[in-house]
C-alpha cells in the first residue's frame, strides 16, 4: 500500500508534469509523470495524461499502452476508452476498437474486423497543429466510424490530403460548421493519414465568362468520373480563433467575397490517370471565349497504407 506521504509527492509531481504539459514541455511532463508512477504505478490520471501526449505524437503503440492501463484501473471512464479506441484504430487493433465502441455505446454489433459505418459527413481539419508547416484546410468527409473519414473536398496539393483519403480524425470538437442545409456540424481535427486515395490532385487556371462556363467544365470531369471544385467560389479564408469557433454570416474576420464574377478561375480536378484530363480540356475549349492557361499536378496519388 502507498503511503499518505508518498501519494502526496506523487500527486505533486503529476502537477508539475501537467504544468510543464500545459506549457508546451511534453518531453519534460513525460518526466515528471514517470517520476509520479515510480513513487505510485496505479494513477489512471497520469497514465491517461502520458497516453494523451503520445496520442499527439501518433506514437499508438504507447498511446495504446498507457491508455489500457489507465482504463484497467478506471474502466468507466469516457475519455480513457475513447483515446484508446482511436489508439487501437490506428494499430488496426478492431477487437479493442469494437470493444470501447460498444462500451461507448455507440457500436452494437458483435462483428470483427474493420469497422464500416454510415455516420453522415464532417467537416475535418487537416494539419491542426500549431507547429505544421503544411497548410491548415477545414474539408468535409463522410464518417466511416466514430473516428475514421473519407474526404469529399479536394484538398490543395499544399496540405499532403487528397480527395478520398481516410484519415484518422480526433474524438474532440474543435469548432463547427454549417452544412448545405445550414446544420452546424462539430469539426474534428485530423490525427494522420490513414489510408491514401489511388486519386492524385490536379490544379488549373482557366478563363471562365460565367457560372454556366464552370458547370460545363464539372460536368465533363463527372462524365470522367473525375471529382472537380471550384477552388475560386469554394475556398474561405477564416482567422484561427474563428475557424475553431462558430463562424457565422457576418464574419469579422473572413475576407470578403468578391461582388463580380471573377473570369479567372482556379479550379482543382482529381483523377487517378493524368491522360483523362486532356480529352476533358480539350472538349471544354471547344466553346470558344473558353481557356485553360496551365494544368499540373500538385500532390500525386498515395501508395501503400
Amino acid at each position: 500500500m502507498v503511503s499518505t506521504f508518498i501519494r502526496q509527492r506523487a500527486n505533486a509531481l503529476h502537477e508539475e508534469g501537467v504544468a510543464l504539459s500545459d506549457a508546451g514541455d511534453d518531453d519534460g511532463a513525460l518526466a515528471q509523470y514517470a517520476a509520479a508512477l515510480a513513487l505510485d504505478a496505479e494513477r489512471p490520471d497520469t497514465l491517461y495524461d502520458i497516453g494523451l501526449i503520445y496520442k499527439y505524437r501518433s506514437d499508438w503503440l504507447q498511446s495504446a499502452e498507457f491508455n489500457r492501463r489507465a482504463y484497467a484501473l478506471r474502466p468507466d471512464d469516457e475519455a480513457t476508452r475513447w483515446n484508446l479506441a482511436i489508439a487501437a484504430t490506428a494499430l488496426r487493433d478492431w477487437r479493442t476498437a469494437r470493444q470501447m465502441w460498444r462500451e461507448l455505446a455507440i457500436l452494437t454489433d458483435a462483428g470483427e474486423g474493420p469497422i464500416e459505418l454510415s455516420l453522415g459527413t464532417t467537416p475535418v481539419r487537416l494539419n491542426a497543429e500549431e507547429n505544421n508547416e503544411a497548410p491548415t484546410e477545414v474539408v468535409w468527409a463522410r464518417r466511416l466510424c466514430p473516428v475514421r473519414a473519407r474526404i469529399l473536398n479536394i484538398p490543395t496539393g499544399e496540405t499532403g490530403f487528397r480527395y478520398g483519403d481516410v484519415v484518422l480524425h480526433d474524438g474532440a470538437p474543435m469548432g463547427h460548421r454549417l452544412d448545405a442545409d445550414g446544420n452546424e456540424r462539430a469539426v474534428f481535427n485530423v490525427l494522420e493519414l490513414f489510408e491514401p486515395s489511388a486519386f492524385a490532385t490536379y490544379e488549373a487556371t482557366v478563363h471562365a465568362a460565367s457560372a454556366s462556363e464552370v458547370a460545363a467544365l464539372e460536368a465533363l470531369c463527372d462524365a470522367a468520373l473525375c471529382p472537380f471544385e471550384d477552388w475560386t467560389a469554394s475556398m474561405r479564408y477564416l482567422c484561427r480563433a474563428c475557424s475553431e469557433g462558430r463562424p457565422h454570416e457576418q464574419h469579422d474576420h473572413e475576407l470578403p467575397a468578391p461582388t463580380t464574377w471573377q473570369v479567372e478561375r482556379r479550379v482543382a480536378i482529381a483523377a487517378t490517370d493524368a491522360h483523362k484530363l486532356t480529352p476533358i480540356f480539350d472538349q471544354w475549349l471547344q466553346t470558344s471565349g473558353r481557356r485553360v492557361g496551365d494544368w499540373r499536378c500538385v500532390l500525386a496519388a498515395g501508395s501503400g497504407s
